[in-house]
């Protein structure tokens, strides 16, 4: 009787020490309150913003572009080649992307790619969505090449625009990232 008393005893207290463990483990995402999983997410948003705007604001960032497209209305051409970006850091400019010239067509693609460090009028203005970056420089002709940087601090997406007096505007679509 002693044995089966001490042996009933052993198993209650392994039944509750089970109890115990099971409710400190981690719940799975099923199991998890919405309300708690929503909180989670709206923090990792938030912390996305940030890191965002703190890159924009060290003027240290490069854009990756994704899409180019020649305004008004040319054909929207995809970017696949993981070469192409700007970079800016330290008043500096590293440009290597396409880039659409001509002033009636036939246009024709050609390859912007400069290093440049006399940016003009750099500029950084926050907006409701985000951010506008703009600086101008000659990539070293005799025209003036303006670049708007349209960056959205919840996405991480960006607008590049470039325009010059001679041709039409490009605008490219894609993302920041830092600058490392």
């Amino acid at each position: 009787m002693k044995k089966t008393a001490i042996l009933l005893c052993g198993l209650m207290l392994c039944v509750a020490a089970v109890t115990v463990i099971g409710q400190k483990k981690m719940l799975s995402p099923k199991e998890e309150r919405r309300e708690v999983r929503e909180k989670r997410r709206a923090q990792r948003i938030a912390d996305y913003e940030k890191m965002v705007d703190s890159i924009v604001l060290s003027h240290s960032f490069q854009f990756n572009p994704q899409t180019m497209q020649r305004q008004p209305a040319g054909p929207m051409r995809q970017i696949m080649n993981p070469s192409f970006n700007v970079a800016i850091w330290d008043g500096t400019a590293d440009i290597c992307l396409p880039y659409i010239k001509g002033y009636v067509q036939p246009y024709f693609v050609t390859v912007l790619n400069y290093t440049v460090t006399d940016l003009q009028g750099y500029t950084t203005e926050q907006t409701h969505e985000g951010w506008m970056v703009t600086f101008s420089t000659s990539l070293y002709s005799s025209s003036t090449y303006t670049f708007t940087f349209e960056i959205f601090s919840r996405t991480g997406g960006a607008n590049l625009t470039i325009t010059n007096p001679w041709y039409n505007a490009v605008e490219y679509s894609g993302s920041i990232s830092q600058l490392y």
